[in-house]
């Protein structure tokens, strides 16, 4: 291993590294909020840019979580139930079937944390063959100096029922530095279909560290979508599929932009344990001077079944981007395959577009949101708005 190649990796273990004893888990309790356009505005744009409407238009229900308290829970329409974690844990016994069943709670160190201290977190569960077309929404919020939030969030989309959540994570305009530890559990019954769709807006000096399992039943589907284009100090997350019924299908999508200063690790594994199982994996990546690992794994057990892993990077600025592509198989037949490619802007293409009257600035611009098209990903048209905002904004900053 090369000088340059030892000290990346040291310094991406150090800044992985974090003392969970060093931000505050006791007494950032918060009251509740009936009517949440009531917000500081600046907050209101915050929860905006992570997603999440506080008019609640056109959605089936509404979460907020915010330090150490659940503040608002509300639901409108009838087939999904939407509670604290704690709640549903006093209402359904210690939901035995499904708390700490997907995910360890020895698993590392954040994990125990969130198993000693619980804040909270929602539990999200739709009846037996109901299609719930307005996404519920959630947002799990920091408002306080270096307040570090435990939270654990269960879903279980019932046989043959449809849920489409949008879960936004975000510290108000004022915080700096703030950790947020989540545990989230993610069962999806026969014939279900869950579409999740996460976006991130942090700060220049946050930690995260999500912890996240998804199980998959027979000829259920399962989209997941993240988006980051904030700045972070230093996140880390490895979502991991369980395709274990025959027919079920996963689709992992990723956009992820890391200015100066920011450090992320995220990546996604599915594991297709079950015949006729499919998978996708897509991560589109930018870096302008922040460092980004982007693991992918796919794991095939069963014939027959298929997966596609692609990563794509783009350098705009001096930085990062450290794509890991794997593939792995246990039983002939299986079909895996992977495309990675980390690179610049083509020259040819901004002098095209400049040919046309834009100039350079403009140009790589417009090319960077054509790269960062989340169209890809199926998101709802109500949030598509919100995330092609932040992406001008992250634009902004970019250029």
């Amino acid at each position: 291993m090369s000088d340059i190649m030892k000290t990346n990796t040291v310094d991406a273990k150090s800044r992985e590294k974090i003392s969970v004893s060093d931000f505050d888990f006791q007494g950032a309790k918060a009251e509740a909020i009936q009517d949440l356009t009531r917000m500081d505005p600046k907050d209101r744009q915050q929860l905006l840019m992570a997603g999440v409407d506080v008019n609640q238009k056109e959605r089936s229900a509404t979460y907020l979580h915010m330090n150490h308290s659940n503040v608002h829970c509300s639901s409108c329409r009838p087939g999904v139930e939407v509670l604290d974690i704690q709640q549903a844990l006093d209402t359904y016994d210690h939901l035995p079937e499904y708390y700490w069943k997907a995910v360890d709670p020895e698993k590392d160190e954040y994990t125990r944390a969130v198993a000693e201290t619980l804040h909270g977190g929602y539990f999200i569960r739709t009846e037996k063959g109901a299609k719930i077309t307005e996404p519920v929404q959630s947002c799990l919020f920091i408002k306080g100096e270096n307040v570090g939030q435990n939270v654990h969030n269960i879903i279980v989309v019932e046989e043959d029922s449809e849920l489409n959540i949008i879960t936004g994570c975000a510290v108000s305009h004022d915080v700096k530095a703030a950790l947020h530890l989540g545990v989230s559990e993610i069962y999806i019954k026969k014939g279900g279909k869950l579409s999740f769709t996460m976006v991130h807006n942090w700060g220049e000096e946050v930690h995260v560290r999500p912890r996240t399992v998804g199980i998959v039943e027979e000829n259920g589907v399962f989209l997941n979508n993240y988006i980051l284009l904030k700045p972070v100090k230093s996140a880390q997350l490895y979502p991991s599929l369980y395709l274990n019924g025959t027919g079920a299908v996963a689709t992992s999508n990723s956009v992820i932009a890391a200015p100066p200063g920011s450090y992320v690790n995220s990546g996604s594994r599915v594991v297709l344990n079950a015949p006729h199982t499919r998978a996708e994996i897509i991560a589109r990546t930018i870096t302008t001077g922040g460092t980004i690992i982007n693991p992918g794994h796919l794991v095939g057990n069963a014939y027959p079944c298929k997966g596609h892993l692609e990563c794509k990077g783009l350098i705009l600025q001096d930085g990062i981007i450290h794509a890991i592509p794997e593939l792995e198989a246990s039983v002939a037949g299986v079909e895996l395959s992977h495309e990675a490619a980390v690179g610049k802007v083509a020259q040819e293409e901004i002098e095209y577009l400049m040919a046309r009257g834009l100039d350079e600035d403009e140009a790589t611009s417009t090319i960077v949101r054509g790269f960062l098209n989340v169209d890809i990903m199926g998101l709802p048209p109500e949030l598509k708005q919100a995330i092609d905002q932040t992406i001008d904004e992250a634009g902004e900053e970019m250029f």
